[in-house]
Order: C-alpha cells, then sequence, then structure tokens
C-alpha cells in the first residue's frame, strides 16, 4: 500500500493507503474526497478530476501526455503542476505524495 495524501483548498488533509495500480481519482473518490469529481469514470474527457502534484513530488510523478494536456486546456487555475488524477498511477515509488486539490473543478 502507498500512502496518498490529498490536500483541500481549505487546508483539510486526507491520508489514504492505495492500491498500487488504481489512480488518484479512483482513490480519492473511493475514500469520500469530495473536491475530486472524476465525472468521465476516469477516461481523460473532462477535467473534473483536477489536482496540482506538490512541487516535491513532480519528477517522480512525471509529465503528463498530450491528451491529458489537451483535457488540461479547460482546468480552473491551471499551474505546471496540474495533472488529471486519473492519469496518475498509485505506485511505490509515490509513497508519501501530496497533491493539493482545487478550490473548484468547474
Amino acid at each position: 500500500m502507498t500512502t496518498v495524501i490529498f490536500e483541500n483548498a481549505d487546508g483539510t488533509r486526507h491520508e489514504i493507503e492505495a492500491i498500487d495500480g488504481t489512480n488518484l481519482m479512483q482513490v480519492a473518490i473511493d475514500n469520500g474526497v469530495d473536491s475530486i469529481l472524476g465525472e468521465c469514470g476516469g477516461a481523460c474527457s473532462c477535467a473534473t478530476c483536477h489536482g496540482f502534484i506538490d512541487d516535491t513530488w513532480l519528477e517522480k510523478v512525471g509529465p503528463a501526455n498530450e491528451m491529458e494536456l489537451d483535457m488540461l486546456e479547460g482546468a480552473i487555475d491551471r499551474k505546471p503542476s496540474s495533472r488529471l488524477c486519473c492519469q496518475v498511477e498509485v505506485k511505490p515509488e509515490l509513497d508519501g505524495v501530496i497533491i493539493h486539490l482545487p478550490e473548484s473543478q468547474f
């Protein structure tokens, strides 16, 4: 299991033990992190699972692919650290990763 930390815009933190191989969006939804909507179910066809990877984790998480970057065009408050949580797979190397969540997904 890998520890994943979601931090809401208000500072509320959700520290979750996640199963490797799942994606961050599914981890958030399965554990009641209400700042992640995941309306497309993880198909990379919306931006309602937008999050900001903490700067200290950017290199380990890696960059977004072209399809994800296209979807991120519609995200509010996009930053260089923006990722769609449905596109980030949980793996042991990400133990302790922090994902900051925007105030709104719309």
